[in-house]
């Protein structure tokens, strides 16, 4: 991976374990979001899913993590807790901590987001469908609100703009209602000026009406903004309707 702000790497992708408060905020989601169909892509080990079927959405997770035994996927998203943590306390400088306390609020957080979700994939496997982008195993329309977060934008350094605009295509036809994408910067905190302006722009011409908009969360340096689609008027063939 070359991130430009100090070549350093993480590594391969990690498996996140946010939760919900991480989702609202970075979302900006209200309890009225939490109704009706939604989807968590990539879930990673997020309990988000686990959450919002409490609250009496019908939510569903999506991630080629889910391929692997229930199990093995509980242990190892406690497994990456750690090595975020590590990768976060060796380059604290690239954070805001006001949110989380501190390093080891953070960690306290995800690691109790991480135990939700490995109860909820063992005792609830069908909310945790195997797949991954730009291929989403759902017929079209088929969620009210798809969330997507710190995949597309933040691997720029891998995922090139054929992959983002196929995805967020993809996003958007598995949605009835809004995509919601966070952050729009990459691991280093730039905003790809390879990637937003002409993303937009083609979004634009599909019908998708995307438009940034500002959140009151910031973790990562810069990223303070999410990206919003509206396939609510959106055809198969990618256009909208009159």
């Amino acid at each position: 991976m070359d991130e430009r702000a100090g070549g350093c790497s993480i590594g391969e992708y990690l498996i996140s374990s946010r939760s919900p408060a991480e989702y609202r905020a970075m979302f900006a989601l209200d309890d009225s979001d939490l109704t009706g169909k939604v989807l968590d892509c990539p879930g990673g080990g997020a309990s988000f899913t686990a959450e919002a079927n409490e609250l009496g959405a019908d939510a569903t997770a999506v991630d080629p993590l889910y391929r692997r035994n229930a199990a093995v996927i509980a242990q190892y998203a406690l497994d990456e807790v750690a090595r975020g943590s590590d990768w976060m306390a060796k380059n604290r400088d690239r954070y805001r901590w006001d949110f989380y306390g501190d390093l080891e609020g953070h960690q306290r957080m995800r690691r109790a987001s991480a135990e939700k979700f490995a109860t909820d994939i063992l005792a609830h496997p069908e909310r945790y469908r195997a797949g991954a982008l730009p291929r989403l195993p759902f017929p079209d329309g088929t969620f009210d609100l798809v969330l997507s977060s710190h995949l597309l934008f933040t691997y720029a350094d891998r995922l090139d703009y054929r992959f983002h605009i196929d995805a967020l295509r993809e996003l958007a036809r598995v949605a009835r209602g809004n995509v919601r994408v966070f952050p729009l910067v990459d691991q280093a905190g730039e905003r790809r000026d390879d990637l937003l302006p002409p993303l937009l722009v083609e979004l634009e011409s599909l019908g998708l009406s995307p438009q940034v908009r500002t959140v009151d969360y910031e973790f990562q340096h810069g990223a303070d903004a999410m990206l919003v689609l509206d396939a609510s008027h959106r055809r198969s063939d990618g256009t909208s309707h009159p």
